[in-house]
């Protein structure tokens, strides 16, 4: 048995690595997986050996839970109120530690400057930040440690010292110290990390979004007709294989079938990502979620539920979801050790200083132990990525591309392959007249063209009907006979003449002779992946129209700049084979895969991946989600489905692939300056932690004081800003 289920209390990568293990050791379990991103747990088990509840019981000795009886929860308004808390104790802890900073800082000497602050700080740590100090808690009882239990550590240490030397400055004066206070401190490395909370927070509740709008697309009720004729409305969940549905005009499909009665269009844009919709009449499959067009279609249900196409697809997406950024997990497993190790030293340097200095030993011995507690406070390791990925996001939104996570900026560097959906990415995304030939220069003759497409039902008309209106201007045409053939075009009759607007088989059922050099011109641009419509009368061809899908005009230069940079690309539509290669020629794309359906691009991009290659997706449409959600990189066109945009960790606002290039240069510079942080945050430990204890003592007498070790924390806070600042002034 498979199941997932939502796990409350993480609050670091290390959390989800202590919950995947505590569950892969239950006996019964084959498999867990615990994802931090959108906070589940994956577990494959033997029910007969192992229950839900036993699982619960195993993660909840553990410090957390595992929710197994989600009916009874509304997850996603549990989700968004613990939002709301996180967002309320974030502004008031940075309200309330902005004064105390500014007290600590520069006006210590005013009157009842550390009762102030004591007031100030006091809440921030135990009512607005108390989620630190019941984490800690939690993990002490089961003796582990997390970045929870250091912040805790650190800010509660500071500010009984604090609150100790503003009680009794005397002890320390005596001994010719003075008792300073480290309230600031320990306010603001709360409202820090809160805040750090809280934007992680609003990136994983983004990942959950893209699935609510995959399930919207089902319909809630559908039309099943009864054996005596009737019909009956039926919730979509209580549809059964071989019931027989009727779609009315603009409803949507309701599950995966086969029309039994009637002709239509149908919009499949979110399964096949082509723009124009597809006939379908007797015999024709359709597929659950899209969308019927002007016609009644009566078809048997052959897939319904979890086993239609639309339900697969939310499947691929919901496993494929992202998880936190290998550098950002890489920080929260030496934390894991870094938190122990900080509080040994912090120990052994109390203990020292016990032994080697019986007279002010005790003393020092505090002092050492606190100092070195506060100058290993985790505010710069936990400022380093963020800081970086913030400026890296916010130059990014500058030049319209828009990133959602920390792994799509690690793992665009490494991008060595790069597969492109053809519609509205590479191309435009909609027909659009692309070549107009006309015979006879007869405006009248154009103005019954016009008259024509407008009162069609065919998806290319309306692309027609918006070229002829820049050119002429529309009037009143009466028609003594109107026909739509399908298959074919139109027929229609205006003052005694026939005219008729559709494909070569309409031109030679009604005798219409075309051209030798028209028939070169069809070829021509059926070769260059048009759908060709002709125009004539009862005399002849007065017009041949080319209308296509046509290729972006800065796709071929972005092609051009990926392969430069040593990128594979590769082109992927639902559209057929000449169609295809028409217009990855034109962009200079030489791997191409033609009539593939969202499932099969998606094992496409797994395939490539199993290569051993990095792979990025491009796509805009809901049938490029499940692709995009297993790519390494995935990227939405922002004139694209909001499901793909929902989807992928990147968007290019303008749809322009030339962003593409940028945003791999912007991704490389940004993981370089989070390296630069993470390193110099080290660093400062490594040199901080040492001189904190009190390793240069005997050798010069220097022992650093708190209130330097506060400022120190609080340079090397600024320093990790400041070079991450540095990104912005980047060219790119």
């Amino acid at each position: 048995m498979k199941s997932t289920y939502p796990v409350s209390g993480m609050g670091c990568a290390a959390c989800a690595a202590r919950i995947e293990n505590t569950l892969a050791k239950c006996p019964g379990v084959q498999s867990a997986a615990v994802n931090f991103a959108n906070s589940t747990a994956v577990v494959s088990f033997n029910p007969s050996v192992i229950t839900p509840q036993d699982l619960r019981k195993a993660v909840v000795d553990a410090g957390y839970d595992l929710i197994i009886e989600q009916a009874t929860v509304d997850l996603e308004e549990q989700q968004r109120e613990d939002y709301r808390k996180l967002r309320f104790n974030t502004i008031a802890a940075a309200l309330l530690s902005l004064p105390v900073l500014i007290i600590g800082m520069f006006f210590m000497n005013i009157p009842y400057a550390n009762l102030i602050m004591f007031i100030l700080s006091t809440p921030v740590l135990f009512w607005f930040g108390r989620r630190f100090f019941i984490g800690a808690w939690r993990q002490l009882r089961h003796r582990s440690a997390t970045m929870d239990t250091l912040v805790a550590l650190s800010t509660g240490i500071a500010w009984l010292f604090s609150v100790a030397n503003m009680l009794f400055p005397a002890w320390w004066e005596s001994r010719g110290i003075h008792p300073h206070v480290y309230f600031e401190a320990s306010a603001v490395i709360i409202a820090f990390i809160l805040l750090g909370r809280l934007l992680e927070s609003k990136a994983k509740g983004n990942t959950t979004s893209a699935i609510r709008k995959l399930m919207g697309l089902r319909p809630k009720t559908v039309l099943i007709l009864l054996p005596d004729g009737s019909a009956e409305e039926t919730p979509v969940e209580k549809v059964r294989k071989d019931d027989v549905i009727l779609a009315r005009p603009g409803e949507r499909i309701a599950a995966d079938g086969i029309i039994l009665d009637g002709s239509s269009f149908v919009d499949e844009s979110m399964l096949s990502g082509e723009p124009i919709p597809v006939r379908k009449e007797k015999d024709s499959k359709v597929f659950a979620g899209t969308i019927n067009g002007n016609g009644a279609l009566r078809y048997k249900a052959l897939q319904t539920g979890d086993d239609t196409l639309l339900s697969k697809i939310i499947r691929m997406v919901q496993d494929a979801q992202g998880s936190k950024a290998p550098v950002q997990q890489l920080v929260d497993k030496i934390a894991a050790i870094f938190v122990p190790v900080i509080i040994s030293i912090a120990i052994i340097a109390f203990i020292l200083w016990l032994i080697l200095d019986p007279v002010a030993g005790f003393s020092h011995a505090l002092l050492a132990a606190v100092t070195v507690l506060i100058i290993a406070c985790p505010c710069a390791l936990g400022l380093a990525t963020p800081t970086a990925i913030m400026v890296g996001i916010g130059k990014g939104a500058e030049s319209g591309i828009l990133i959602k996570d920390a792994e799509s900026l690690e793992m665009a560097p490494k991008i060595n392959a790069i597969v492109l959906d053809k519609t509205g990415t590479l191309t435009v995304g909609s027909p659009m007249v692309t070549s107009f030939r006309s015979l006879r220069p007869d405006e009248q003759a154009l103005k019954v063209l016009l008259a024509m497409e407008s009162n069609s039902d065919h998806p290319l008309a309306a692309a027609l009907s918006s070229y002829l209106k820049q050119k002429i201007t529309p009037s009143p045409i009466n028609f003594q006979s109107f026909e739509n053939i399908p298959g074919r075009g139109i027929r229609a009759i205006h003052d005694a003449t026939l005219f008729l607007v559709g494909n070569t088989r309409l031109l030679a059922e009604n005798n219409i002779p075309i051209p030798l050099n028209l028939r070169e011109e069809e070829n021509r641009l059926s070769s260059q992946a048009n759908s060709v419509v002709w125009f004539a009368d009862d005399k002849g061809v007065l017009a041949l129209i080319g209308i296509s899908d046509p290729l972006k005009p800065s796709s071929p230069e972005a092609v051009s700049r990926l392969s430069g940079m040593g990128i594979e690309v590769y082109m992927l539509t639902g559209d057929n084979l000449p169609t295809a290669q028409s217009v990855a020629a034109a962009a200079g794309i030489s791997h191409v895969v033609a009539d593939i359906l969202p499932q099969q691009k998606a094992e496409f991009v797994e395939r490539l991946k199993k290569e051993g290659k990095h792979v990025a997706m491009v796509g805009d449409g809901i049938n490029d989600s499940a692709a995009l959600a297993v790519a390494d990189l995935s990227i939405a066109m922002g004139t694209g489905s909001d499901i793909a945009i929902e989807v992928a960790q990147m968007t290019i606002v303008s749809a322009d692939l030339l962003k593409i290039p940028v945003a791999i240069r912007l991704s490389k510079a940004t993981v370089r300056t989070i390296r630069q942080n993470l390193f110099w945050a080290f660093i400062y430990n490594l040199i901080g932690v040492p001189v904190a204890a009190g390793v240069l003592y005997p050798f010069n007498g220097f022992l650093l004081n708190p209130m330097l070790a506060g400022a120190a924390m609080a340079f090397s806070s600024v320093s990790v800003v400041a070079n991450s600042l540095l990104l912005k002034r980047r060219r790119l």
